[in-house]
């Protein structure tokens, strides 16, 4: 396989974690945009090997999503971004620190991104457990959760 392929695959993928894709047409716009041309069927055989699928969205309409993170997951969590101070594990949980007072927001936000490494979480004021679900290793949800709260840079 040529790497132009693989850096298409995974520029579909970073596009499909990262913001609401509702056709492929809307998506081969957003990768022209980035300077990969591609047909159609094309487009159809990457999706299909990213294991790219369409999904219903709350607010009504489909959108493809990608690694089993919920569509627009990234999008709704970098909202709160900056109430999140730091983010760690003790191997059972996960234990996230907020600014005073915006430890249940942030547990809002991640109830509703729905993403399938979480059972629950409880908030207080500025600390708050998640509990990853059963087939899911607390620090590996804890490294997801630091990709997309820890601040770079």
């Amino acid at each position: 396989m040529r790497d132009d392929n693989l850096q298409r695959r995974e520029t579909i993928r970073q596009i499909l974690r990262k913001q609401l894709v509702a056709t492929q047409g809307d998506l081969r716009g957003l990768l022209h945009k980035k300077g990969f041309r591609c047909t159609q069927a094309t487009l159809s055989r990457d999706l299909s090997r990213l294991g790219a699928r369409r999904v219903a969205l709350v607010s009504g309409g489909t959108a493809y999503e990608v690694d089993n993170v919920r569509v627009g997951a990234e999008a709704q969590l970098g909202e709160v971004r900056d109430l999140v101070l730091s983010v760690g594990s003790n191997g059972l949980l996960v234990v996230i620190h907020t600014v005073v007072g915006t430890a249940a927001a942030v547990g809002a936000a991640i109830d509703r991104a729905r993403l399938d490494g979480v059972l629950g979480n409880i908030a207080g004021d500025d600390t708050l457990f998640v509990a990853p679900a059963r087939s899911t290793r607390a620090d590996k949800l804890a490294k997801q959760f630091q990709q997309v709260f820890v601040k770079r840079g």
